[in-house]
């Protein structure tokens, strides 16, 4: 595909993580998707910059920071924290009449319309956080043995934790934009919390499992990835087609 019809796919990482979360994928994708990780502000690249945890004030932010690069056909993808995250932004992207990702890619993560995030309220303690990471499957014991990494990493997981606290749906219109939902067959969260996606769409659903707890998108990246693109390539291709026809 030419570089004219690329498609920049925003990338929202999960809790206690940063844009260096994605960087792999760069590697895996075709050229005409670029992969644009969003980096939150207090780490990596914005350690400098005060943590969040007000949801919509981020993702009001965020909208703010991409919208000179909404120039081209673009999705967004968020893992956990950050498809909530990117549920939010999409909001925030239609509010201020920018335009519309071609798609929603959520992960591991419940549709927001009868989400209880009440368990987020209030910030946790060091060993309540490390207790949470152990369930989760995704931090090896190496990791949270060590001291200097943890007090690195916990601050910033309290704070993302928070910011999933401050979520409320209240009323909401579905997106005018199709929602494609990954899980994984052995998370704590299940299918039909995951199916709740369906409500907040005017447009195409669709659920996709794969092997693996909270973490499957590193246990199986490759699969992942793979039924990312194709639904990535058939939105371009759609877009692309309708392009032409408005051209004529």
């Amino acid at each position: 595909m030419s570089e004219s019809i690329m498609l920049r796919l925003f990338c929202l990482p999960y809790s206690g993580a940063s844009a260096m979360a994605y960087s792999r994928w760069r590697r895996s994708m075709p050229d005409w998707l670029q992969v644009r990780p969003l980096e939150l502000p207090g780490r990596g690249m914005r350690m400098d910059e005060p943590l969040q945890s007000d949801i919509r004030r981020l993702a009001a932010q965020l909208a703010d920071e991409i919208s000179a690069e909404l120039d081209r056909p673009y999705a967004l993808f968020g893992h956990s924290l950050g498809g909530l995250l990117a549920f939010e932004l999409a909001h925030a992207l239609h509010e201020r009449g920018l335009p519309a990702p071609l798609a929603l890619f959520a992960s591991a993560t419940a549709g927001p319309s009868r989400r209880d995030v009440s368990e987020y309220t209030v910030a946790k303690t060091d060993q309540q956080l490390i207790e949470r990471l152990r369930e989760l499957k995704g931090t090896g014991e190496e990791v949270l043995a060590n001291a200097e990494l943890m007090q690195m990493m916990l601050p910033i997981l309290r704070a993302d934790f928070l910011l999933c606290g401050s979520f409320s749906y209240g009323q909401r219109a579905p997106l005018p934009m199709p929602i494609h939902v990954f899980g994984g067959k052995q998370d704590s969260v299940r299918a039909e919390q995951l199916l709740d996606w369906q409500t907040d769409t005017s447009s195409k659903f669709s659920l996709d499992l794969f092997e693996g707890h909270h973490f499957f998108l590193v246990q199986q990246e490759q699969p992942l990835l793979r039924c990312l693109r194709r639904y990535a390539e058939a939105h371009l291709m759609r877009w692309r087609n309708q392009q032409a026809r408005l051209s004529v």
